[in-house]
């Protein structure tokens, strides 16, 4: 996770839950190999293309960002387990980032430099 942008604690997540008919391995391909992800999740919808994290089969972890000011991100998991009736039970958890502004930091401290005695 970056430093600049942690889950807000105050902003609760949106969860949606499926039951879909596929197999969990076709579920966590469509989800994970970026030419499939891309027909419904496309790229320009990422922060980073890549995973920021990922439990091969069970979960992985996207950053989104807005495509419109203010750019608001937001962190999604999906989630993929097995269900009852042979497919797969697929959660989508979205939870928005607070943006925490890092200030710039002067390149001296502006005081008097101290030099070790020889």
């Amino acid at each position: 996770m970056s430093d600049a942008v942690k889950p807000d604690p105050s902003d609760p997540a949106l969860v949606l839950e499926y039951d879909l008919d596929a197999p969990p391995a076709k579920v966590w391909r469509a989800v994970t190999i970026p030419a499939l992800r891309e027909r419904w999740l496309p790229d320009c919808d990422l922060a980073g293309a890549e995973p920021e994290t990922s439990i091969p089969g069970e979960e992985v972890r996207y950053r989104l960002r807005d495509s419109e000011p203010p750019f608001r991100e937001s962190h999604v998991i999906f989630r993929i387990e097995p269900n009852e009736d042979g497919g797969t039970r697929f959660r989508i958890i979205q939870q928005a980032c607070a943006i925490s502004v890092k200030l710039p930091q002067p390149a001296n401290s502006n005081c008097c430099l101290m030099r070790a005695a020889a």
